[in-house]
Parts: structure tokens; sequence; C-alpha cells
């Protein structure tokens, strides 16, 4: 029996630069991501993560994030306060 199995996946050059950068900048090989990814749906018994679709107002708040929209903070205890004002 072999000692290894091979995985081929397909997704976008964007997403694979860009998880490869981040591996890499944790010291993480891709085929360790893979191993760790995979232990941890056995681990799981399903998909390490919650997979939800999101309602309206949480797609609305991810875009004005993602256009630089909303308030910055400089520390968590300004955010804190913000949110107890409000």
């Amino acid at each position: 029996m072999a000692k290894t199995a091979t995985v081929h996946a397909r997704l976008t050059p964007e997403t694979k630069k860009e998880a490869e950068d981040i591996l890499k900048t944790l010291g993480i090989s891709i085929s360790t991501a893979y191993e760790l990814f995979y232990k941890q749906i056995i681990a799981c018994g399903g998909i390490p993560f919650e997979m939800r679709i999101p309602n309206q107002a949480t797609r609305q708040a991810m875009q004005e994030a993602r256009d630089g929209k909303g308030e910055k903070y400089d520390t968590v205890d300004e955010m804190f306060q913000d949110m107890e004002v409000s």
C-alpha cells in the first residue's frame, strides 16, 4: 500500500497564490495544509467550519467592508465602547 496519495484540485490562480502566500508566511507547505484540512474533516465528521448563506444585511455589511466603508477603530476597546453607546 502507498504511503501517500495524490490529490488534484482546481481553483483560480488568484486563490491559489493568495493561499500559498499565507501558508508560506506560516511556514506550512501546501501538502501539510491539505493534510491538516483532511484531518479536521475526519475529526469534525464534516467540513470543519460553519457553512451558511449570509442574509442580506450581512452581505451588505461584507460589501461595505470590502469597499472600505464603515467605522474604523484604532483599538478593540474603542470598538466596544462605540457598540455600548449605540
